[in-house]
């Protein structure tokens, strides 16, 4: 067995699979794309179900890719041998063509001929079937698995464990394939055939398996070892699904009109089992990584650091893929997520005594090893190194006072925990992390309550400090006292439309509104933007603004159905909490007011929903100026502006 980089095994799964007839795919992005029903792309198969379900797919009925994936709900797991929050599934798919007498001998041709795994090493498991809905066991890819087997010299028993109870029990009873019921060897999206709803796909799987045999079986998890024990001692590399089931409206299961192979392949783990390593931080891309780490001034000699080191590998890899896709760190959905994984690695690496520098030299590390194959990470190479750096700087001004803090408390019980989250930016977790490392535990529902109660007092404040004060507008607050203040807050308020379009002539379309709030002095308007702007921006924007109140345009209104009025293009406020500042887009009334700049609607410069008022022509806003830019969180920048006669 030869060791191979992953950026090997990837370049050869995929010419492997072209030379078969497959049409090569791009990688999905890690934010699912018409899909809320998830936060992140999980699967090579999730961006492709339409296609499994019977869409005709452009470039055929044969495609394979490696596809970015990140499961959130591992993130408690890193720090052992095997578990990541970001990883690559190199995938095929058959939508209607080949099954399984094509797929199975493939792929274990390339595990074994082009990747040069040691077949003695490998295991496989099948489906047991299930009489109650009328499934029967899957004895042709038994057939199959035990003729590929043969062709090695090897004699393949094949032996009914069912469960992984009863896997433990009995062990491998000298067996190579194994049968187990549908909680091991049934997929679909929703799980086991009995909690499928009607019209849900699915099918039974096969799964291979790698055994470490220098990894000792942990009874902890059974008296005996077999491929499903959590011991360590296999690692599952690849998962063919044959997808040929549907639930029907009486709750049994018909044929679907195609048969599909849906196969899933773990490049991390793949290139684990190719250095016969159990610990998947020890492949190339984590080796990189750990010596950039060195270089920055890590003491990877401690043992007690080990785990440490795997969390920041883990979760810097997994940072530089989702601000490459888009994601920044906030405290909602995906980007709360990013946020959580960036805090995380900053405190493990501020025990270890890190100097700042070493995370640009993680996210280099990381760039350089996928530059070739995801290219989207190296052009925004700078960007990702400003989002990060940024959120770090953010964070590190109150670590060590929060850590300090941690380390009086005799007690951490949910007040305190909430105490070091409200006063110095905590994360619950990494809190409850920290007290685990000293034998403890916190109380989380606790936690939740103080939250909840500090949420509901923040609430009823912005109540009474705005309730019948000012104008409140949907695009942000406009507080004027009396008639000559409110003239001077509506020339502030054009004007920072115009500062909105402005921005978006010279930063890009990514920039996005996250707040406004216009006083008889000033426009304060915070907008998405991954880095400080230069000097050279600034005055881009503050020239663009003044070029269009000098050409005296006209500011006018057109009133449009909510839905129409989104195909004119029109601009509308999202809030941090993902609604407008009246509540939300689908809290502008219906039909919504549109004031757009310019002679018609069409070729309008700038055009929002709002809710008023206005100039009737930019210049009687005067002079605009920008006073200040600031970063006020992670992605969000803020402008100060104001009118001069």
């Amino acid at each position: 067995m030869k060791l191979m980089s992953s950026e090997e095994i990837r370049r050869k799964f995929l010419e492997f699979f072209e030379k078969r007839g497959h049409k090569i795919i791009p990688s999905a992005s890690l934010v699912p794309e018409n899909d809320v029903t998830t936060l992140f792309t999980g699967s090579g198969m999730q961006p492709l179900l339409p296609y499994l379900l019977g869409k005709t797919h452009l470039l055929g009925k044969r495609l394979a890719n490696s596809q970015k994936c990140f499961r959130a709900e591992d993130i408690e797991e890193v720090g052992d041998n095997r578990h990541t929050t970001f990883f690559e599934m190199l995938g095929n798919w058959s939508l209607g063509d080949y099954f399984k007498k094509e797929q199975l001998p493939w792929i274990f041709e390339f595990l074994t001929e082009e990747i040069g795994l040691n077949p003695e090493k490998i295991y496989v498991t099948v489906f047991a079937g299930d009489k109650k809905n009328g499934i029967p066991r899957d004895e042709e890819s038994v057939k199959i698995w035990k003729e590929l087997f043969k062709e090695k010299g090897i004699d393949a028993k094949d032996i009914k464990l069912l469960t992984v109870k009863r896997g433990g029990e009995v062990g491998m009873q000298g067996g190579r394939i194994f049968y187990y019921d549908s909680s091991k060897n049934w997929w679909s999206r929703v799980g086991v055939p009995e909690k499928m709803p009607a019209r849900e796909p699915g099918g039974p799987d096969s799964e291979i398996f790698y055994e470490f045999t220098n990894v000792p079986h942990d009874k902890k998890f059974g008296e005996h070892c077999h491929p499903n024990c959590d011991c360590g001692r296999f690692f599952e590399i690849g998962n063919s699904v044959f997808m040929e089931y549907v639930k029907n409206d009486k709750g049994g299961f018909d044929k679907l009109e195609q048969k599909n192979v849906d196969f899933g392949g773990g490049l991390e783990r793949i290139a684990a089992a190719s250095n016969d390593d159990a610990d998947i931080f020890h492949i190339d891309v984590f080796g990189k990584m750990r010596g950039a780490l060195l270089k920055a001034g890590a003491d990877l000699s401690k043992k007690e650091n080990e785990r440490r080191v795997r969390i920041i590998l883990d979760h810097i890899r997994a940072s530089v893929f989702l601000v490459g896709d888009g994601v920044l760190p906030s405290n909602r959905d995906q980007g709360y997520m990013l946020r959580r994984l960036v805090r995380r690695s900053i405190v493990h690496a501020h025990i270890m005594k890190m100097p700042d520098f070493w995370l640009k030299a993680l996210v280099d590390s990381v760039v350089d090893s996928y530059r070739g194959a995801y290219g989207e990470i190296f052009s925004k190479e700078k960007e990702i190194v400003a989002v990060l750096s940024e959120e770090h700087e953010r964070f590190n001004k109150t670590l060590s006072k929060g850590l300090e803090e941690f380390k009086k408390l005799q007690r951490i019980g949910a007040k305190e925990a909430f105490n070091l989250h409200q006063t110095y930016g905590f994360p619950f977790e990494l809190t409850r992390e920290l007290v685990k490392e000293s034998g403890g535990d916190v109380d989380e529902k606790g936690f939740e309550e103080a939250f909840r109660k500090h949420q509901e007092i923040s609430r009823a404040g912005r109540e009474k400090k705005f309730g019948g004060h000012g104008l409140i507008l949907d695009t942000g607050e406009l507080k004027a006292a009396n008639e000559e203040e409110l003239k001077k807050v509506t020339r502030l308020h054009t004007a920072t439309h115009m500062l909105q379009q402005a921005l978006r002539d010279v930063l890009g379309p990514e920039v996005k509104q996250a707040g406004s709030d216009i006083t008889v002095e000033r426009t304060r308007f915070d907008f998405s933007f991954p880095r400080k702007l230069t000097p050279e921006e600034i005055k881009a924007v503050e020239n663009k603004v003044n070029e269009k109140i000098k050409e005296n345009l006209p500011m006018q209104k057109v009133v449009l159905p909510k839905a129409e009025a989104e195909k004119t293009g029109a601009l509308y406020f999202f809030s941090a909490k993902g609604g407008s500042a009246s509540g939300g887009k689908e809290k502008y009334p219906d039909p919504v007011n549109v004031y757009f700049i310019g002679k018609d609607l069409k070729g309008a410069w700038s055009k929002e929903f709002c809710g008023g008022p206005h100039v009737s022509r930019t210049g009687e806003i005067g002079k605009f100026k920008i006073a200040k830019e600031e970063a006020v969180g992670s992605g969000v920048r803020r402008i100060r502006g104001i009118v001069e006669p």
